[in-house]
């Protein structure tokens, strides 16, 4: 039996790291395999990407060098770590995907949302989520959350965060049946409980 393959996406400060652990741990308690994953990283070499990726050094990249990385990161993740887990029956949880890449780089970043779907469904061909969980979160309420590190990335600011947040309800309404939208503005109990409810839908 194939394992089942989440994602779990949204803006900074959304508590998705949180939420994967908790998924993680749940699956686990029910008896089934259950691994925990990240992008960009959970490779060597993808995480070497997140490094050069997050240094915030690199203010000059531009929008398509951060793609492109985004892309090669995911790649190694996918064809190292992704399929084989899945295929061995392994469900995968996974923070952060190619949603992500299309909210920041595609909509917030200007290279277009349709531009990086082409890319990671129709060229790369990544393995599809079997369910997308979206912690949508006002961005100010996200930057007044504990957590928020200091990166390349986080330090675009607020209104960066604002248009990476349309993007992903963008990309909520392009594909309602993938994406789940999932209030994270509530307490962490309620929105595991409405997380977990979209999971077994997709087990």
């Amino acid at each position: 039996m194939r394992g089942a393959f989440i994602v779990v996406e949204g803006i900074d400060g959304s508590g998705k790291s949180t939420m994967v652990t908790h998924i993680a741990n749940e699956l686990r308690r029910r008896g089934r395999s259950a691994l925990r994953t990240r992008e960009p990283g959970g490779t060597s070499i993808s995480e070497q990407i997140r490094t050069l990726l997050l240094d915030t050094k690199n203010v000059a990249m531009v929008p398509f060098t951060e793609l492109f990385l985004y892309m090669a990161s995911r790649a190694q993740l996918v064809d190292e770590v992704i399929r084989p887990s899945i295929a061995k029956g392994v469900d995968v949880v996974c923070d952060r995907y190619y949603y992500s890449t299309a909210a920041y780089q595609g909509a917030a970043g200007k290279v277009g949302i349709a531009t990086v779907i082409a890319i990671a469904e129709k060229i790369a061909r990544f393995q599809k989520p079997d369910v997308v969980l979206l912690l949508d979160l006002n961005p100010e309420l996200a930057r007044s959350r504990d957590g928020i590190r200091d990166d390349r990335v986080e330090n675009k600011g607020l209104e960066y965060q604002k248009k990476v947040r349309a993007g992903f309800l963008k990309l909520a309404r392009r594909d309602p049946r993938r994406v789940k939208v999932i209030d994270a503005s509530r307490p962490a109990e309620q929105v595991f409980a409405d997380v977990m409810k979209a999971v077994d839908r997709a087990l």
